[in-house]
């Protein structure tokens, strides 16, 4: 089959009358960024064309969910781009989507709410901004120097909430776990300034899902 008269099927199967599919089926594929593929034999496609194609039959009943089970699996990095970027558009559309996926970065570019299931148990549930900061303990800073570390590191090691300061791996600057709150580290910094300690940049490191799910999972089990 063609792209075009696989869709044709679908909508067929589905009950749509003719005159609907040939309207319907030039504006899924536009959606999908396949309308250059009309004509075009399935079997010829490339994977995330495939991937973007079924997306488009999913569709073709106007759906309100959508449960995917990882959509971006085994894509190259456009492919990865082209079908984050099409749910972002759905998204919009009004539709709910539910994706299933191991692909946890992605994720939290796309999703209001996650959830984690281990073991078949829902171990944690919520958006991704308040998991993460349900996590967060210690904060991980990082400074970058335009100077000596050992006289930065003899400025730190006299904070009262600094601890397990280490020296980059490309050695230029340091990092350390910071127990102080985010106006604590905004006292942090001025002291460093007006300490001499020539900063390039401070930074906090944002936990990410991959963190989020290890430390769930490893409390669970």
């Amino acid at each position: 089959m063609k792209a075009e008269e696989y869709l044709d099927f679908y909508g067929a199967s589905y009950g749509i009358p003719e005159n609907e599919r040939q309207k319907l089926i030039p504006q899924l594929l536009e959606l999908v960024n396949l309308s250059h593929k009309r004509y075009e034999y399935v079997d010829l496609l490339s994977r995330g064309m495939k991937q973007r194609l079924c997306l488009a039959r999913s569709l073709i009943h106007d759906p309100k969910v959508l449960i995917l089970d990882e959509p971006a699996s085994g894509l190259d990095p456009r492919a990865r781009v082209e079908m984050r970027d099409i749910l972002k558009t759905l998204k919009k559309m009004g539709k709910t989507i539910l994706i299933s996926s191991h692909i946890l970065p992605e994720l939290a570019e796309m999703c209001d709410e996650i959830g984690v299931i281990d073991h078949g148990r829902l171990i944690a549930h919520g958006s991704v901004s308040e998991i993460q900061e349900k996590l967060k303990g210690e904060r991980i800073i990082t400074v970058r120097l335009n100077g000596p570390i050992a006289n930065t590191i003899a400025f730190f090691e006299e904070e009262p909430f600094v601890s397990n300061i280490k020296e980059t791996d490309n050695g230029d600057g340091i990092t350390f776990s910071y127990k102080g709150t985010e106006e604590d580290q905004v006292g942090l910094l001025k002291r460093a300034v007006m300490n001499d300690i020539a900063i390039l940049s401070f930074m906090e490191h944002i936990t990410d899902l991959e963190d989020v799910f290890m430390e769930i999972t490893k409390g669970a089990n």
